[in-house]
């Protein structure tokens, strides 16, 4: 009778455990904001507050790489498009956002978008961004998109002068280049913007790649 009465309680126990388990699946499908890494270096409008507190929620219990990924991606881009208006509240939104991208990259860590998501975070406090920027380009390959808001992140902050990025950078150099009609103005806005070591690196691998771009570059 007692061993009967102890697997009762234990079927009893898994059907409400899978119950939970589908109910946060189908909220999570509910609420996921549909926003990922790559679509904030493409100019996609990040979700509403409302929609990104929702998934902040199940975020804070979830496991899921995806839903942890996107509700960081929503979350930093809140960040950087709809920044609060005083300068304690961006601090304080800023580092929630990389909170929320660190913790998705302990779970899913193979997602390069996502690390230059937290380089630009970095960044725009003037925290050190270089790692993160590192393994952007260590953890695979991204869309054009992203890779040029890599070369813009790498040309205007201290990674460039790590001299690994330098090299891995100037793939994404001569992929904008051979994208030239579209990139050309952008790509001499980041000049105008770079730093010392950043105009370098740009004057150095467009008078390989593309000679007459690189007398454009020398006129700013």
């Amino acid at each position: 009778m007692t061993r009967m009465i102890l697997l009762r309680v234990i079927g009893i126990c898994t059907a409400i455990l899978l119950a939970l388990h589908a109910a946060m699946a189908f909220y999570g499908d509910f609420v996921r904001p549909d926003f990922r890494a790559s679509d904030l270096f493409s100019g996609e409008i990040p979700p509403e507050k409302a929609k990104v507190a929702a998934g902040g929620v199940l975020a804070s219990v979830s496991l899921d790489g995806d839903l942890l990924a996107n509700y960081a991606a929503a979350r930093a881009a809140d960040v950087l498009h709809r920044p609060s208006s005083d300068a304690g509240g961006r601090a304080s939104e800023n580092k929630a956002a990389q909170a929320a991208v660190v913790t998705a990259l302990k779970v899913s860590p193979i997602r390069p978008a996502l690390w230059l998501t937290l380089g630009t975070l970095q960044a725009q406090t003037g925290e050190a961004a270089t790692p993160a920027v590192k393994m952007s380009y260590l953890t695979g390959s991204v869309p054009i998109d992203v890779a040029f808001s890599r070369v813009r992140i790498v040309t205007s902050s201290a990674a460039a002068t790590d001299e690994e990025i330098k090299l891995l950078a100037q793939s994404d150099i001569r992929s904008a280049l051979a994208n030239r009609s579209r990139y050309e103005p952008l790509l001499i806005a980041a000049y105008v913007q770079a730093t010392p070591q950043g105009k370098s690196l740009l004057l150095e691998t467009t008078a390989v790649t593309d000679p007459k771009f690189n007398e454009i570059l020398r006129r700013y």
